[in-house]
């Protein structure tokens, strides 16, 4: 299994030198940090509904994962002085419970890195994650009214399989390997992450 537990690969992307690896419980200070520093535009994309700082349940829950069912691929950098890393992004699946073969997904950037292609480096890497593991399709829910993401999505194949107030719930299949697919899992993971909310749990949430 080409992401395993040892799974580390490095890539250079706007002059910048970051390092792919699994999301450890040693994380859990820098992702606490990384979430305070997200513009609040890039906190509502990202996670719909959870406002102020993650506490020490959010935490536990993102970063204390099976790297199964609950896979998380963090991005990291040297920091200014050299000394230890900054996180940059996170990329991560969660099973459901209900399908083996479906997962939903979500990836974010901090704001300063991104548009240099981190976003679509993570999602190529979780979809690779998720492929050997048996995940078959992402699991996306977007809005209606965003049309350049519901086409793009379809475009890639997805298939609709609910609908909510304004939203849309589509599977998108992670066979293929085209640029089309990788496009639209990109776009749906970056615009609409409000599945991190309904897994958390309530308490972590209100």
């Amino acid at each position: 299994m080409e992401t395993g537990p040892d799974f580390r690969e490095e890539h250079v992307l706007g002059g910048h030198t970051i390092v792919l690896r699994h999301i450890c419980a040693d994380d859990a200070a820098e992702l606490r940090r990384a979430f305070r520093e997200l513009s609040p535009e890039s906190r509502y994309r990202r996670f719909l509904g959870i406002a102020g700082n993650l506490d020490d349940a959010a935490i536990a829950y993102l970063t204390c994962v099976d790297q199964k069912d609950h896979v998380a691929i963090v991005a990291v950098t040297d920091s200014l002085d050299l000394k230890s890393e900054r996180g940059v992004g996170v990329a991560r699946f969660v099973r459901s419970k209900d399908d083996p073969a479906v997962a939903e997904a979500a990836v974010t950037v901090v704001d300063d890195m991104q548009r240099i292609g981190l976003g679509t480096l993570l999602m190529r890497t979780l979809a690779r994650a998720a492929l050997e593991r048996g995940i078959e399709r992402f699991r996306a829910e977007v809005l209606e009214s965003n049309e350049i993401v519901v086409n793009a999505l379809r475009e890639a194949g997805a298939r609709e399989v609910a609908r909510g107030e304004g939203t849309l719930v589509l599977d998108v299949p992670l066979t293929g390997g085209d640029n089309v697919v990788r496009r639209a899992l990109r776009l749906a993971a970056q615009n609409v992450n409000a599945f991190l909310r309904r897994l958390l749990p309530p308490e972590v949430t209100a």
